[in-house]
C-alpha cells in the first residue's frame, strides 16, 4: 500500500543509554514500557496507528497532520509531568511512503526518524511539510523555520519547533495581577 501523503512520528527518550547504565536494565525497560503504554493510550484519539516500538522509541503513522502535531505535544507535555521520567523528544515528517509486511519504508520515514534524533529533550520538531499540511493550529506556536542537516539525508530539511501557545491574560486578570504584584512585575505584564 502506498499513498501520496503520510505523517510519520517518532518519539524516544533522551539519555536512555545513560539511564540503563545508571539505574540498570530492569529500570530502563520499565521506563521504555511506560513510554510505549502512554503513546498507545493517546494514539487512537489522534488518528495515529502504532507501527512498531524500537527499544525506547515508538514509530507512529498518522493521517491528519494537525492531529499528529497535537499528539507529539501531548506526549511531551504529559510525560514532563511524571517525576523522574527522562525527557522525551518527537520528530515528524510528511510525505509519500510504501508499506511492506506491516512496516513502512521510504525517505519520509527516514527523515521523521532523523528529525526525532535532532530534537532535544522536551521538543517536538515538525518538518515544514508537516506544518504546511497541518495549516493554522490555534493552540500551537511554531518557531521560525530552520534548516537541519540530517545524517544520511543529502539535502537540508526545513523544520520548526512546535510548542503550546501560552494563552494571553484577559484584561480582568491582568488588572487583578497588577494590584497584587510589585511594580517591576507589573511592567512585564503590560
Amino acid at each position: 500500500m502506498s499513498a501520496e501523503r503520510h505523517i510519520f512520528l517518532f518519539t524516544d527518550l533522551v539519555g536512555f543509554t545513560a539511564l540503563t547504565s545508571e539505574e540498570g536494565d530492569d529500570r530502563a525497560a520499565e521506563v521504555a514500557l511506560q513510554l510505549h503504554d502512554h503513546v498507545r493510550r493517546l494514539a487512537p484519539a489522534h488518528g495515529a496507528e502504532e507501527i512498531k516500538t524500537l527499544g525506547d522509541a515508538v514509530m507512529l503513522r498518522c493521517d491528519e497532520p494537525a492531529l499528529a502535531v497535537e499528539l507529539g505535544l501531548r506526549i511531551v507535555d504529559d510525560l514532563e509531568q511524571v517525576p523522574g521520567f527522562p525527557p522525551v523528544r518527537v520528530g515528524m515528517h510528511t510525505g509519500p511512503a510504501v508499506q511492506r509486511a506491516s512496516d513502512w519504508y521510504g525517505a519520509t520515514v527516514n527523515v521523521a526518524a532523523r528529525l526525532c534524533a535532532a530534537a532535544a529533550g522536551g521538543q517536538v520538531l515538525a518538518s515544514q511539510s508537516t506544518c504546511d499540511a497541518a495549516g493554522p493550529l490555534p493552540s500551537v506556536e511554531l518557531s521560525d523555520q530552520r534548516l537541519h542537516w540530517l545524517k544520511n539525508v543529502t539535502e537540508p530539511v526545513a523544520a520548526r519547533l512546535a510548542s503550546r501557545r501560552v494563552p494571553a491574560l484577559s484584561e480582568r486578570r491582568r488588572c487583578f495581577l497588577r494590584n497584587l504584584l510589585p511594580r517591576r512585575t507589573q511592567e512585564v505584564l503590560s
